[in-house]
């Protein structure tokens, strides 16, 4: 059966239709690819570990048409690991308020402690989203808890592996801290 003109309008209309009234968010995902930690430490410009103190849903910018919201987190800075010459003290870090933005939500006002690793934006704030390493403190290794004042740190020159990949060098090096897969979270150790 050949479709009349009017036809093909109509359902081009109601596609349209369909497209506009279609809710925002539906249909988009954050995805990210897996990493180890140590790799997360190495290309991140922030690693500390914090409890949260407060969230508050902020403007993602000064621009009164930009209608985007964030999320900022108060948070108490307990150890840097990585970011000494950048920030100093830490008071607040900032993550989409959407999760298809890959925003992340945070237990606030309680005692979980987390390892956050994050970006400095130029404006000087914390960024920090669901593609970034951020673990509940009591969830890590003692061995991942001893890498990030040591191992990892030193040896951000090779690609890591996750879990189920054998390690690969980069430029000849070898060397990646192998103690500290992501498969091994004891959660009776603690710091």
């Amino acid at each position: 059966m050949p479709w009349s003109p009017l036809a093909a309008l109509s359902w081009a209309l109601v596609l349209r239709l369909l497209a506009l009234l279609w809710p925002p968010g539906l249909g988009e995902a954050c995805s990210c690819a897996p990493a180890h930690p140590q790799q997360h430490v190495c290309h991140s410009a922030l690693v500390i570990r914090a409890k949260i103190s407060s969230e508050k849903v902020v403007p993602a910018s000064e621009d009164p048409a930009d209608t985007q919201k964030m999320i900022r987190y108060e948070i108490k800075q307990i150890k840097m690991f990585k970011g000494f010459e950048k920030a100093k003290d830490v008071q607040y870090v900032y993550t989409p308020f959407d999760s298809s933005l890959c925003g992340v939500k945070l237990e606030t006002n309680s005692q979980k402690q987390y390892l956050l690793t994050g970006q400095i934006l130029s404006d000087g704030k914390v960024f920090i989203h669901l593609c970034n390493y951020i673990e509940p403190w009591e969830d890590l290794s003692l061995v991942q808890r001893e890498s990030l004042n040591h191992h990892y740190h030193q040896n951000c020159g090779c690609q890591c592996p996750v879990p189920s990949q054998p390690p690969m060098s980069v430029s000849g090096q070898t060397g990646c801290w192998n103690g500290s897969s992501m498969g091994t979270r004891p959660s009776t150790m603690s710091a």
